[in-house]
């Protein structure tokens, strides 16, 4: 999830047009995963109808001229006070109310890159989540995990005005999910080496270990990304608590491919 920039009073964004965010650091910069090797059993009809939603909420967004467009980021993202402190609120704009915006925000994007980059994860990680829990479980375990992330950003930024938007807080949860289930499972990424991506065939258990790193090691120090790392972290560990409540019986922890070295060409 990204914070879209905002003040108290009115909504300041930065740019004209649709520069609305932050320019998040490069999640591929050390590694694209473009594919995995783990096949499913049923159609993931959730996975492709969130990320239709997702794309059919930004082509929505681009019609937005001007202002038009940060107003709806403030007026549909979740902005962490107006849950925990709403008498801080006074934004002029009206917004929905603050329990709704948690999943508004989740289908909203600031950029054509961050709504390119959750889609890639979703697509890739998404259908199998979607087929070790079921449709109706899986919706369910994403929407969950979401509302988890937004509510770890507010515990940890209760008076924060800047608008929370991106489906990056469920995607957490559904990354935490795959590291449960399928940590051996082949993933191939591309590799940047100077001016050339390599592909390579990597365990899930590194791609995600590396990503959930990357969070951490973000918390860390002075932060100026505009990412909510807190977020992250929270639907994250929403995934790995949910997971087993929520996956079918027959499908087992740590499967489903024996370990053959972490790397391979």
């Amino acid at each position: 999830m990204f914070y879209a920039k905002s003040c108290l009073a009115k909504a300041a964004f930065d740019g004209s047009n649709r520069d609305t965010i932050r320019r998040p650091p490069d999640r591929g910069s050390l590694m694209i995963p473009i594919s995995d090797d783990n096949p499913t059993r049923i159609t993931p009809l959730v996975t492709w109808a969130l990320i239709l939603a997702c794309v059919g909420v930004y082509l929505w967004q681009l019609q937005q001229q001007g202002e038009a467009f940060g107003d709806a980021l403030l007026k549909y993202g979740f902005t962490p006070s107006s849950l925990m402190s709403p008498q801080f609120e006074a934004t002029g704009i009206p917004v929905v109310p603050a329990a709704l915006s948690i999943f508004t925000a989740m289908f909203l994007h600031g950029s054509i890159l961050h709504l390119a980059g959750n889609m890639l994860y979703l697509w890739i990680f998404g259908n199998n989540i979607e087929d070790a829990m079921g449709h109706v479980r899986f919706l369910l375990f994403y929407l969950l995990c979401g509302v988890a992330a937004a509510m770890t950003m507010a515990f940890m930024d209760p008076l924060s005005v800047r608008p929370m938007v991106g489906a990056s807080g469920a995607i957490s949860g559904v990354l935490g999910a795959y590291m449960l289930l399928y940590p051996r499972a082949r993933v191939t990424v591309l590799i940047p080496l100077l001016i050339i991506l390599y592909p390579f065939r990597i365990n899930a258990a590194w791609v995600v270990g590396v990503w959930f790193a990357m969070q951490l090691l973000a918390l860390t120090g002075p932060d100026t990304s505009g990412i909510a790392w807190w977020a992250h972290v929270g639907g994250f560990a929403a995934g790995v608590a949910l997971t087993p409540f929520l996956k079918s019986s027959g499908v087992p922890f740590f499967g489903p491919h024996p370990p053959r070295g972490p790397w391979s060409r």
